[in-house]
């Protein structure tokens, strides 16, 4: 989204003298309100068992029905972009918000499997516009050293609403049934989407609850000596070697729509992206169903171990973009890469892995932050290779990229166990994450001169 106009920044608003840390009170409202997403797109895989006893179906029938959501969202990425960039992020967020939790909620009142699909493919198109109103507001609300971690707080977000998903579930189904699983979870992105609208603003310049000096931090117009102020917050720059191997450089930034979509850069960036959201959703959709029905724990115990993944993946992010910001200079590639390479090993593991409840969710708790220790990087990378007006048409360019494979993988999951088995599954994910990391080697790593090594 493009800075604020001279009129709208000025037009009365009022900041106040004492200093000011409202962006974390933004990266909280991220936080929850994208928890609260998260586990509406999540709970369908904890209730998919029951819903199949309701409504008879093969698995690639229920892979097909877990994908519809995705293949929605994918859809709405690009129209989102072009939206925000024109409209701002606060009306098409809090409407698109809206009308998630209305869409939850009416999957708890179908009574056939067309009314399940339809409310699906429904929930993916509300939910679309979510992740780029997020990612605008990191590029507007945050200054550069801090948008990899804000990045990470926002997908932690991601995974942990499937952390609470299966608990909650299981204690959702055992007291009353399916069903009201999406009724309960319905209710609090209705209340979020009000306190969004009513708190953030598109730019901080239009906020009454940021101060003048903390408005500058984030636009770097402090009347500080600015060199030595940047010096300080990057710390020392990357390794040499390091900055040869992911191919760092300083790149014109992408101004219009027509560079963006040609820009293999940002196109990489996606197809990367895609195989690895690709094993998430498998992760997501598919792992209640295989406790349950190849490990045959109980549903209590499918509860706990299903959310072992999600803890180390909010662990993951978190850690992911702090290392990126902090310890490499902004460098977004070391973590995408180390991430593909240590995913593609974790598949293999899964195909051996232990029955033991504990021991299982011990090895799915690793899966979880290996995985995600590179996915606030492919957030943050956009923001290194496109300008302010054109950053929501390149994170949703790489955000479809990823729910393309995001909705292509369950799927696909669905029908390889119709016809092989589990083992092909595990298989298929860790070359889908080799693919990855032989794609990110391909892509250029965005710098500005104060943190490239002499």
């Amino acid at each position: 989204m493009s800075q604020p106009s001279g009129r709208e920044a000025s037009s009365a608003v009022s900041h106040p003298t004492r200093p000011t840390r409202f962006r974390w009170v933004v990266a909280a409202m991220i936080f929850l309100i994208y928890t609260i997403a998260a586990a509406d797109r999540a709970n369908i895989g904890v209730a998919l068992p029951f819903i199949r006893k309701e409504f008879t179906m093969s698995n690639t029938e229920a892979g097909a029905l877990l994908s519809l959501f995705l293949f929605a969202y994918a859809l709405a990425q690009l129209p989102s972009g072009f939206a925000t960039s024109r409209f701002g992020v606060r009306r098409i967020f809090t409407g698109a918000m809206i009308l998630t939790s209305l869409f939850t909620g009416l999957i708890g009142t179908t009574s056939s499997i067309l009314g399940l699909k339809i409310y699906r493919f429904a929930l993916g198109l509300a939910e679309g516009p979510l992740p780029v109103g997020i990612a605008s507001t990191i590029n507007n609300w945050f200054p550069p050293h801090e948008k990899g971690t804000a990045s990470g707080i926002f997908l932690s977000a991601v995974k942990f609403g499937p952390v609470i998903v299966p608990p909650v579930c299981a204690a959702i189904i055992a007291l009353w049934g399916w069903r009201e699983i999406f009724i309960f979870f319905a209710v609090p992105g209705l209340v979020f989407s009000v306190l969004w609208y009513l708190l953030v603003t598109n730019h901080p310049a239009q906020s009454a609850r940021v101060s003048q000096q903390e408005l500058d931090y984030i636009t770097g117009a402090a009347a500080v000596d600015q060199a030595a102020a940047r010096a300080a917050k990057v710390g020392k720059p990357a390794p040499a070697w390091l900055d040869k191997f992911v191919r760092a450089r300083k790149l014109a930034p992408l101004t219009d729509s027509k560079s963006v979509f040609r820009s293999w850069n940002v196109l990489g960036c996606a197809l990367g992206y895609c195989f690895q959201l690709g094993i998430s959703n498998v992760l997501l959709a598919w792992i209640p169903t295989y406790l349950l029905s190849v490990k045959k724990f109980s549903v209590m115990n499918m509860g706990f171990v299903a959310a072992a993944p999600w803890v180390g993946a909010v662990i993951g992010n978190l850690l992911g973009g702090m290392v990126s910001d902090r310890l490499l200079a902004k460098r977004r590639k070391p973590g995408m890469m180390l991430s593909a390479l240590a995913t593609a090993g974790m598949m293999y593991a899964l195909i051996n892995s232990p029955a033991d409840p504990v021991s299982y969710g011990a090895l799915l708790f690793l899966t979880g932050v290996l995985l995600s220790f590179g996915f606030s990087a492919y957030m943050a990378y956009p923001m290194g290779v496109a300008d302010k007006k054109t950053f929501p048409i390149a994170s949703s360019v790489v955000n479809m990229g990823g729910q393309i494979g995001g909705a292509i993988a369950p799927l696909a999951t669905g029908m390889l166990l119709d016809h092989y088995g589990w083992d092909y599954v595990f298989s298929f994910m860790a070359v889908g994450s080799l693919i990855s990391f032989v794609v990110l080697l391909t892509i250029a790593e965005p710098v500005d001169d104060t943190t490239v090594a002499p």
